[in-house]
């Protein structure tokens, strides 16, 4: 399946002899053949016909929109995979305590593991040591057992992570340097690359529980939110180091973006990618979500980080139809 990503202000996307179109400003035509495409993602001033719109919603197919700088606005969705009883065995899971802590606990074990990972292999490249700061982080992955409450969670989770961006911002190319995270408004150009990168994960994860029957605002571990897909930014806890993290990493020590790739915007306070950046970046994250990893425990084989997204979600689905929670096993990086 392929995912269409259109950034290009001023383009247009239409759909002609069973293949969708995007027609750029400069003339130049991409074609889509329309049994391959699963998600649209929009980035800003794009026209987008209604024969295109009311196939998409034909088809299932997604299509997701954003500013030109990454904010999330709204999807059109059609609502053929709606799947009531299984629902309903989801909002009644989310109410069992016992049930929401050991989900919790395996979610954010995962996550503290795999920022681990990701802080070691960083700091060999770099030849600095972690080491204290990976011993407090384990810290917090041990007292995770013992925690009584979902605040007791996320309070070692916060702690963690906040560790981990710390000594993140150690691993960087000096010129990218950063001093911890920062959401709304991105303050630097690291955050404004892994808040992109977040909320275009999460709006895949959302897409592909939606697909599967469930509703992506009955959240398990996060509190519910007006307007917030919880159960979405439940499953992407531990993608966020191995997906998003990763790519920014790789591509600001490569060289791969200079500091001129990233502007002030005055007024939208904060950090963004330029256009040239914004590109490069988005295509580099696709050429991840496509590329093969081994990092799910109960398969021996390799799948693209996009199927094993899905095979995640398949699991979720198995743990609420059967209310095990051992059905979960989560996403550990070596």
């Amino acid at each position: 399946m392929s995912y269409l990503y259109v950034c290009e202000q001023g383009a247009s996307i239409g759909i002609k002899e069973n293949r969708f179109q995007v027609k750029y400003k400069d003339g130049l035509l991409k074609s889509v053949p329309a049994e391959t495409l699963e998600v649209i993602d929009v980035f800003g001033k794009i026209q987008i016909t209604t024969q295109c719109l009311t196939e998409c919603l034909k088809r299932g197919i997604n299509v997701i929109f954003y500013s030109t700088n990454g904010s999330y606005f709204g999807r059109l969705i059609s609502t053929t995979h709606v799947n009531v009883q299984r629902q309903r065995k989801q909002a009644d899971l989310g109410k069992n305590k016992e049930f929401q802590l050991d989900f919790s606990r395996k979610i954010i074990d995962a996550k503290i593991h795999n920022q681990i990972v990701v802080l070691r292999r960083y700091a060999r490249g770099r030849q600095q040591n972690v080491e204290r700061a990976i011993a407090e982080m384990q810290n917090m992955q041990r007292k995770l057992p013992r925690a009584v409450s979902i605040e007791q969670i996320m309070g070692y989770e916060g702690t963690a992570a906040k560790i981990y961006f710390r000594t993140l911002g150690e691993l960087i190319d000096p010129a990218f340097r950063f001093s911890g995270r920062s959401r709304r408004p991105p303050m630097d150009p690291f955050n404004s690359m892994i808040s992109l990168g977040y909320s275009i994960i999460l709006n895949e994860l959302y897409g592909k529980i939606e697909g599967k029957g469930l509703n992506p605002y009955f959240g398990i571990m996060h509190k519910d939110r007006e307007k917030h897909p919880t159960l979405a930014s439940d499953l992407m806890e531990e993608w966020r180091a191995v997906l998003i993290d990763t790519t920014a990493l790789s591509m600001l020590n490569g060289h791969e973006l200079t500091i001129d790739n990233f502007y002030m915007d005055t007024e939208y306070p904060g950090v963004y990618l330029d256009k040239e950046g914004f590109r490069k970046y988005i295509q580099k994250l696709e050429m991840k979500f496509r590329s093969d990893n081994k990092y799910l425990s109960y398969i021996n084989y390799r799948v693209s980080f996009r199927r094993a997204l899905d095979m995640q979600v398949n699991q979720l689905v198995k743990v609420i139809e059967t209310g095990d929670v051992n059905e979960y096993s989560p996403v550990i990086i070596r």
